[in-house]
């Protein structure tokens, strides 16, 4: 048995590599050169559709014998911004005050360290356990998504690959470890609105059809009235406008096309078809009422989801709350992550750092805070196979 894995120095190794999204730069095997010495099974799966990056995935495992317990997670990180305001090397890896700083840290390279050195510590212990490890890590996570996770996961339907449980190794948490787990995530729907009217002279407004005008009334309708009211396990779903647009560079001309887009993030009372059918049904009334033309596209990114709390969620969320002292909450808030695609597999939750620098210029996570995760891993997989 190789010696334990180390989660800070794991990280740091990852941190070095510079793998902003679709880069790789040999992050992926880090992580793989890892796990093959502690006995895992390593298959590499490239993927590129047309007029896309090639992605680089991993999918590693080892044993053969149910239950699987699956780690996901991403080794591909955002952009560093502005350079010139970082106080480190993002990508040197430095430990400073009792922070590891680094680009992609807590989202998510330093959740994955800590879960290799938890599995190793596991391993080291427990030889011959009863069951089998996996994971499935992808460098198509902060961008557009199509030729990681999505992918591994249909690979893996193919193939009749059986995961009981899946840990997103997200950062979960605002400001303290330990306060959240992520237990489902909310939809999201994108829809560019395009409303063509008659150009013509504003004093004669007769022989024109200014667009603007039944733009703002749907978007007015759709925004005023309440999707809902929420439930349980979802905050209501709400809609906002992120773009108004009228390409006019005169003041006395009333314009032939107005745009604008909004986004819903849903809860699991609607789908992406039935907000579809809401929307388009608002926007031909009013293309009805004004005599306009219309154009729409609709981009989805993920349905609404939710892992309900079996016994496997509540016996982790009673771990956390033991090794951190926090009162972890079950939570779909947040925005959309690859459990979005795992879920068609298997029961997963996200859990992992704090991510309130995530994307930021210094982004850090606390060593504290990454020994505590490991520990914290280390007693869901020993629970998990106990």
């Amino acid at each position: 048995m190789s010696k334990l894995i180390d989660e800070i120095r794991f990280t740091q190794e990852l941190i070095k590599k510079p793998s902003v999204t679709p880069k790789d730069y040999g992050a992926i095997k880090v992580v793989a050169n890892h796990l093959k010495k502690l006995g895992f099974k390593c298959k590499f799966m490239s993927f590129q559709e047309k007029g896309t990056d090639k992605i680089i995935n991993l999918y590693a495992k080892l044993g053969s014998q149910s239950p699987n317990l699956c780690f996901a997670g991403h080794t591909d990180v955002v952009p560093v911004g502005d350079l010139p305001s970082w106080t480190t090397n993002p990508f040197g890896a430095k430990i400073k005050k009792g922070f590891l700083y680094g680009r992609g840290v807590s989202d998510m390279k330093g959740g994955i360290g800590c879960f290799v050195a938890a599995v190793s510590e596991f391993l080291h212990k427990n030889k011959k356990f009863k069951g089998s490890i996996s994971f499935l890590i992808t460098g198509d996570e902060e961008g557009i998504a199509v030729n990681g996770t999505k992918k591994v996961v249909e690979y893996l339907k193919k193939k009749k690959e059986k995961i009981d449980f899946c840990i997103v190794g997200e950062p979960s948490n605002r400001k303290k470890l330990g306060q959240m787990i992520k237990i489902g995530r909310r939809g999201s729907i994108t829809t560019h609105l395009t409303v063509k009217g008659k150009q013509g002279h504003i004093a004669y407004p007769f022989e024109a059809l200014n667009p603007s005008t039944p733009l703002i009334k749907i978007l007015d309708e759709l925004k005023s009235k309440p999707l809902d009211k929420g439930n349980k396990n979802f905050q209501p779903s709400n809609l906002e406008i992120t773009k108004i647009q009228i390409n006019n560079s005169a003041d006395n001309v009333i314009p032939a096309r107005a745009t604008a887009t909004f986004n819903i993030r849903y809860n699991n009372l609607h789908t992406f078809s039935s907000l579809k059918k809401y929307i388009l049904k608002i926007i031909n009334k009013f293309e009805k009422k004004y005599k306009c033309k219309t154009e729409t596209k609709f981009i989805g990114t993920g349905t609404a989801f939710l892992t309900k709390p079996n016994n496997t969620v509540k016996n982790i969320q009673k771990i956390i709350q033991k090794e951190t002292g926090q009162k972890t909450l079950l939570s779909t808030t947040g925005g959309t992550s690859d459990a979005r695609f795992i879920k068609d597999i298997a029961p997963c939750i996200e859990f992992g750092l704090v991510g309130n620098t995530m994307h930021q210029v210094d982004e850090r996570s606390s060593i504290k805070d990454m020994k505590k995760l490991k520990q914290v891993y280390l007693k869901i997989i020993k629970n998990f196979f106990n």
